[in-house]
């Protein structure tokens, strides 16, 4: 099994220059065998707030269309973000786009403060995947603030955490503190993928990582480049590969 996390560089509130560079970094994890990559927070529109609902995505949502092709085309499953609505309410969260063309939703469960104003957090919408013989659950920012949430998804029996994050260089020392801990307290292999540059307005940290289930940090990205992170699971071991772009 092969994971990838992308590091990218949104482009603010150009949702089809995002897309595109989505599309370019799945061709480029499917070259390299991925069977899963994941984007960072609100991907797809880069992280917003006041300006989320212009930008908000439906639940079947017309220009998630090539990415399910992409999905279908290359077995590949696509973890990407945006602001979602659910009814009247918008959400922060993630699009789960399987193989075999279905799509479900997680959502952002634990707010950062200031994001209630413009978001409302749920836990109805929490899946899990497996693939091959792993569990897979996932998270979104915050999510990793509050220990509750990996714990939980611990008592769910999942192998492998995947956090979706935007995290600043002020922030990212205690991101890589806790989700270190999680992996190794939970014996659950964590993969990490942030930003690489500028949304909202603000710096992002970059440093997309990977965490292998003993908590050891297997590979970590750099503060800036935009790419890719793959790992590989052999056995009980873990390897990395690390691709700029």
């Amino acid at each position: 099994m092969i994971l990838a996390a992308a590091q990218t560089k949104p482009t603010r509130e150009n949702i089809e220059a995002n897309l595109l560079d989505h599309y370019r970094l799945i061709e480029l994890a499917v070259q390299n065998g991925a069977d899963l990559i994941v984007f960072p927070e609100m991907s797809i529109t880069g992280y917003e707030r006041k300006n989320a609902a212009p930008l908000v995505f439906q639940k079947e949502d017309t220009r998630l269309d090539h990415l399910k092709e992409l999905a279908v085309k290359n077995k590949i499953t696509i973890i990407a973000g945006a602001s979602i609505q659910i009814e009247s309410k918008m959400f922060i969260g993630q699009f789960i786009i399987s193989p075999d063309n279905s799509v479900s939703i997680y959502t952002k469960q634990f707010l950062h403060e200031g994001e209630d104003e413009f978001f409302d957090s749920t836990f109805d919408y929490n899946p899990m995947i497996r693939i091959e013989d792993q569990n897979i659950s996932f998270a979104i920012c915050a999510d990793i603030d509050n220990p509750l949430h990996p714990e939980h998804a611990r008592k769910r029996e999942t192998d492998i955490y995947i956090a979706s994050i935007f995290f600043s260089p002020n922030g990212i020392p205690s991101a890589y503190r806790d989700l270190q801990n999680y992996a190794a307290k939970h014996k659950m292999s964590v993969l990490m993928s942030n930003f690489s540059g500028e949304s909202w307005g603000s710096p992002s940290a970059g440093q997309s990582a990977f965490w292998d289930n003993k908590g050891e940090l297997i590979a970590q990205m750099n503060d800036s480049d935009p790419g890719l992170l793959l790992v590989e699971k052999q056995g009980d071991d873990w390897t990395s590969k690390i691709i700029t772009t």
